[in-house]
């Protein structure tokens, strides 16, 4: 499994979006800057801080031209209900197959346990700027956020 590099390109996958709509990374990568993050689980009380705290900051990611996307190996029926009952504006996808995370390289958090927590940021061509790894869910929004400004700067 390669793990990407700051400076690789995301490369181009598919999955089904909270709505059950086939995304494809086409549609979105190159176009406009993305912060794609990986979270272990719906429902849990760490990804539901970090969810909250994007869905909390959106409108600023939004301003500045940038998409954000969330993944999980949860299903679409689990991303619906996530996603209504906290009021989710952005996008999650599934990846029950956790075939983007191994495509992306993301490790294992909490000793190979659990799914990593990881957020990647890319410019609008689809390189990417940053990459935060942590357990700490609540960090990766103000990371993510100083690198969206300084790339649209």
């Amino acid at each position: 499994m390669k793990e990407l590099k700051v400076g690789d390109t995301i490369p181009r996958f598919t999955a089904k979006d909270t709505n059950g709509n086939d995304f494809d990374s086409a549609n979105a990568v190159g176009l406009k800057p993305l912060v794609i993050y990986f979270y272990p689980k719906d429902n849990t009380p760490g990804c539901t801080a970090q969810a909250c705290s994007f869905r909390d900051q959106y409108e600023d990611f939004k301003d500045l031209g940038a998409e954000v996307i969330g993944i999980s190996s949860d299903s679409v029926t689990s991303h619906q209900k996530f996603s209504k009952q906290f009021k989710l504006p952005f996008i999650l996808l599934s990846d029950s197959d956790k075939k983007i995370r191994k495509l992306f390289g993301v490790p294992a958090g909490m000793f190979g346990l659990l799914p990593g927590r990881v957020t990647y940021v890319t410019d609008k061509n689809g390189v990417i700027q940053m990459i935060f790894d942590s357990v700490l869910a609540t960090k990766h929004i103000s990371k993510a956020l100083e690198t969206i400004k300084k790339i649209v700067s």
